[in-house]
């Protein structure tokens, strides 16, 4: 049987603290909150669903990540465990984030329910707004100091990277309900853009955690640089053309509050590879 080793530290408690604040957010979520109704948007059964996912995702991750620290058995788990934890820990502050802002704003804005039903909303979003802060400092204290040698999603490349993902995501849900890239070719590269440039940053993700990149066929320095200088390029374009073909006069119609919203989040990733790229070239130009 393996031993139990506890080891008390700053780290282990911000997931402890991490752990309990998800696992509060979405039992009350799902226990009183009654989401079905009372809701501020005919939206609110996917945002419901992508909160509580939000918050059990996190929590599974957060106490998978504490078991096997708490049983020694880092050793032998199938992936990095200098790149694992850290990512979990940075997707969760992401996705806790989103829920922390889109709970209240479908759920708890201008509607009339039951004070109890209000009640579990409110501590669902403080306790979320909770582990947000709890994820964040574990990111902090995981993240790696200059001249530290540690994984690379530990680094800020790396950190960019679980952002550009997350942000990825959040514009494939704003774009595909209801449909805004099928109305013109030029929005429909801006949808191919994405799918490429989220695919590439997740499988960067994938072989670092899995500690896989020994199996590209380039050396994984060169292969940052070239990826990140081709999705800084196609984030540029996609930065330009949805907004054209979204809003002017070829778009046929008014933009809706989803598609402006596309368009503030594809600019964003586009200034999260432009930061990802600068990295990369200082690492293999100035480091050189």
């Amino acid at each position: 049987m393996p031993l139990v080793v506890l080891h008390t530290s700053q780290l282990l408690w911000v997931r402890v603290a991490a752990l309990l604040f998800t696992c509060v957010a979405f039992s009350v979520a799902a226990h009183g909150a009654s989401l079905s109704n009372g809701c501020a948007s005919g939206s609110c059964p996917s945002m419901s669903d992508w909160c509580i996912f939000c918050w059990a995702f996190s929590f599974t991750c957060t106490l998978l990540v504490l078991l096997v620290e708490l049983f020694g058995l880092q050793a032998r788990a199938p992936v990095s465990w200098t790149n694992f934890p850290i990512t979990v820990a940075c997707y969760g502050a992401l996705l806790c984030l989103s829920a922390s802002i889109i709970f209240p704003l479908f759920f708890l804005r201008g509607q009339s329910y039951s004070s109890e039903a209000r009640d579990h909303r409110i501590v669902s979003t403080v306790f979320s707004c909770l582990a947000t802060v709890a994820y964040l400092g574990e990111v902090s204290l995981s993240k790696a100091r200059p001249g530290e040698v540690t994984g690379y999603m530990a680094t800020t490349p790396g950190l960019l990277k679980v952002c550009q993902t997350f942000v990825a995501c959040v514009i494939f849900m704003l774009v595909s309900d209801p449909v805004s890239y099928d109305r013109h070719p030029a929005l429909k590269w801006c949808m191919a853009v994405y799918c490429i440039c989220f695919i590439l940053s997740m499988a960067v993700v994938v072989l670092c955690v899995g500690e896989c990149t020994g199996l590209l066929p380039v050396p994984f320095s060169k292969f940052l640089s070239a990826y990140g200088l081709l999705a800084a390029v196609m984030y540029l374009t996609a930065t330009i053309i949805w907004p054209v073909f979204q809003f002017g006069k070829q778009s046929g119609g008014p933009a809706s509050d989803k598609s402006i919203t596309a368009s503030v989040f594809t600019a964003l990733n586009f200034l999260l590879y432009v930061a990802d790229l600068a990295y990369n070239a200082r690492l293999v130009f100035v480091s050189a």
